[in-house]
This record gives structure tokens, sequence and C-alpha cells, in this order.
């Protein structure tokens, strides 16, 4: 997995010889220039897809050897707008361990439909105040925005670890009935 995300360029040779076993399909095309591959977002894809217990083993591992690369695969892994796949139950017990400061925060530059999922999963009354608040709010920057999605994504994260909900984008994970 680390070399998935460590790939950035293939070496002209090695491409030439690969070019050559499949039959020389992209003969020339390969030229002198290195080919863009794996890397960061590869490796989170792949992370995604795998069972809650083999990931969470693979992350220490990457984590032993090299702390500030398992946590950009971390952070590709799961963000902010991928909450829209989140149970409403899980919506929920997210809002409740999130500051309505952050929240205004981190859903100011999101999209309408998790806009509309967090506040339907909010009383009626704190949607509206909410909902009023952001309006009422100023321009905000995009880093504060980001550290308040970092801040949720961090909660989500937690009670997901803990077993309270479950995060979207994983495969090969238990069914629920």
């Amino acid at each position: 997995m680390m070399r998935i995300a460590n790939l950035e360029e293939v070496q002209p040779a090695a491409l030439q010889e690969l070019n050559e076993i499949m039959e020389k399909q992209f003969a020339g095309q390969a030229g002198a220039q290195a080919a863009k591959m794996g890397g960061l977002k590869a490796a989170a894809d792949i992370m995604n897809y795998l069972d809650t217990n083999v990931e969470g083993m693979l992350m220490d591992a990457i984590r032993e050897s090299d702390e500030e690369m398992s946590q950009q695969i971390q952070d590709l892994m799961f963000v902010f707008d991928n909450l829209v796949d989140v149970d409403d139950r899980g919506i929920q017990a997210i809002l409740r361990e999130v500051q309505q400061d952050a929240l205004m925060k981190a859903i100011k530059g999101t999209d309408e439909a998790l806009k509309e999922k967090i506040l339907g999963n909010m009383s009626k009354r704190a949607a509206e105040m909410l909902a009023d608040d952001l309006e009422a709010m100023g321009p905000v920057r995009i880093s504060e925005v980001e550290a308040a999605q970092k801040e949720i994504l961090a909660v989500a994260q937690r009670l997901s670890d803990a077993g309270e909900i479950m995060l979207g984008g994983g495969g090969g994970g238990d069914e629920f009935l």
C-alpha cells in the first residue's frame, strides 16, 4: 500500500518493456516521459474498499512507518461530502457531538444535498435557527471551513471506530439487517 501511495512515476525502460509484453499496443507513445500512476488517492481508494479490520491493521502499519503519509491517506479516504452517504441515525449521532459554530462553518460551502441532509436530521427549530444563522453569516475563510470539516470528520471517524455509526465508502464489510 505504501508503494502505491509513493508511486508517482515509472521509468521509461519499464514502460517500454511493458509495451512489448502487451504486443506493442502502445509502441511509440511512452517515449522518454514517465507516466503518472499510483499516489495517495489511489491508495485511499483501495483502502475505502477494504474490510474495516483489514483497513485498520493496514493503516496502523502505514502509521508506524510514515505518520504523515497515513494522515494524508486517511484525509483522502473519507471526505466531508461523503457524509451525505451516512444514514440518518449516524448523522444525528455526529450532530450531537459537534459544536454549532463548527457545523455552521463546515456546511457553509457544501452542496445543497448535504446541507439538506444535515438540516433534515435536526429538530425543526434547530434547523431553522441554523439556516437563519447561515444566511446571516458573512464570508468565511476556506481554511476555517476546511478546519471545521476536519473537526467533524474526526468526530465521525471516532464514532465509526467505536462502532456507533457506519461511514459510507467502505466495501466488504458486514451487512446489516
